[in-house]
């Protein structure tokens, strides 16, 4: 179970997604999908499958308050479907109201890759940005950046790392004594990055997303660690012998912050050294103001006041020749740059799950979960949810054959990857109406 999740995808291949949910903690998202005005086809059909503390972006979006998105990629070869879909989850909920982060993770891909930050620009813009431009992210209401470009990012990395040993290290991600520095501190910029949204500079603390892979939890259980430890106080709800209080703790040696608290706070306070406590009985609303109070009063004195970061898990998919979709076997992976007749080409080839004769599967029926061609088509080529149903029922049935959706999933990838490359030559022009985007295009020229 050590190397089931493994950030940097050494050995990662998930066979048993229920086990995250008693062995990680992580929650299952079903729970929470009825809650979801039109949710993305990834909710809709499982592909997400978990999340943690989703709750708190769910609750803000609902009504109508501020949230954020973030999420990263790392430069170190072509952009493929697989990206595609944090990209999808991304601009989902940037139309959803969030404001959109996304970053090209260049000191990653340098320090864990040894990629040269020349290529990771070229990469990052030719590739990533222009993909997920082309997509639908919004420039106007969102934020592009490379973490080599970002002085901010690089400030909290360093204030994440005052809260960080090197054993938490080691034990979250197994880094043995041969592990370069720089790898380690990649970790604490990827912690940044996520806290990012939430910094004062773009409106202070707000719920916030990362939609990852599954591999990516450790990085999100670090951050939410690490974003409780940079907080002033602490918010504790207890209830002994059936007296329900409030508790709120110091965590840092600020000189009279609890006094200060206290006289903003609409109760009867009991003042002890290091927290205040009082008798509460109220609502979730009254809640959300006392935590807004203690915001406050921490962003004044030069605290963070962050939301513990959420996130959500989508499901690994298939690659074209079975296995894990890997970017060194081309054959298991469709990039969003490559040919489309020739991303045509490798749908045909696909392996299914289909029967070794035509007539064996009249007669058993093919096995969709096993199939690479119909996860592609539930996954990125079909949005209407009845047309995917009849096409799992026909594939179980017997009465569709293999070829037939070969066919439909290569002409739909065809007609996708064509639109999608027009897209990309619009979003450079996009691009240059803003001065960093010639800069960025400049990267690729």
């Amino acid at each position: 179970m050590r190397n089931l999740i493994d950030p940097w995808g050494v050995s990662c291949e998930i066979e048993n997604y229920e086990r995250l949910f008693t062995d990680f903690g992580i929650s299952p998202f079903a729970e929470i999908l009825p809650k979801i005005e039109d949710p993305h086809l990834y909710m809709r059909r499982g592909i997400i499958f978990g999340h943690r503390g989703y709750d708190v972006v769910l609750s803000a979006m609902n009504k109508k308050e501020d949230f954020a998105v973030i999420s990263g990629f790392m430069p170190s070869g072509k952009v493929h479907i697989g990206n595609k879909m944090v990209m999808d989850e991304i601009i989902w909920h940037q139309r959803k109201g969030a404001a959109a982060f996304s970053c090209i993770a260049d000191i990653e891909s340098h320090s864990v890759r040894g990629i040269p930050y020349d290529r990771c620009k070229r990469i990052g813009v030719g590739e990533y940005i222009l993909s997920l431009l082309a997509l639908g992210f919004d420039l106007d209401r969102g934020f592009l950046y490379f973490q080599s470009e970002n002085r901010r990012v690089q400030d909290l990395a360093i204030e994440a790392g005052t809260e960080v040993s090197l054993s938490e290290m080691s034990a979250i991600y197994g880094f043995s004594s041969d592990v370069k520095i720089a790898h380690m501190f990649s970790v604490l910029v990827q912690i940044a990055d996520i806290m990012q949204p939430q910094h004062t500079d773009f409106g202070g603390p707000k719920p916030t997303v990362v939609p990852v892979g599954a591999d990516q939890d450790p990085h999100i259980r670090l951050t939410r660690d690490v974003a409780a430890r940079m907080r002033i106080f602490s918010i504790e709800k207890r209830t002994i012998e059936g007296r329900h209080y409030i508790s709120v703790r110091l965590k840092k040696p600020e000189k009279d912050a609890l006094d200060e608290l206290a006289s903003r706070l609409p109760y009867e306070t009991r003042k002890y050294e290091r927290h205040i406590d009082f008798d509460f009985e109220a609502g979730d609303g009254d809640i959300k103001e006392i935590e807004r109070i203690v915001r406050e009063v921490e962003i004044e004195r030069g605290g963070y006041g962050f939301f513990l970061p959420s996130s959500t898990y989508h499901k690994f998919m298939r690659g074209l020749t079975g296995g894990k979709m890997s970017s060194s076997n081309p054959q298991s992976v469709i990039a969003l740059t490559e040919p489309p007749e020739e991303a045509a080409r490798k749908v045909k080839k696909a392996l299914t799950g289909g029967r070794v004769t035509a007539e064996e599967q009249r007669k058993y029926g093919g096995e969709p979960a096993k199939c690479a061609v119909y996860e592609l088509l539930m996954t990125h080529l079909i949005e209407d949810d009845a047309y995917m149903r009849e096409i799992y029922e026909e594939c179980k049935t017997g009465r569709k054959i293999c070829r037939s959706c070969k066919e439909l999933a290569a002409e739909l990838m065809l007609k996708f990857l064509k639109t999608h490359q027009e897209e990309r030559e619009n979003a450079k022009e996009r691009l240059r109406e803003y001065d960093f985007g010639r800069k960025w295009l400049s990267y690729v020229v």
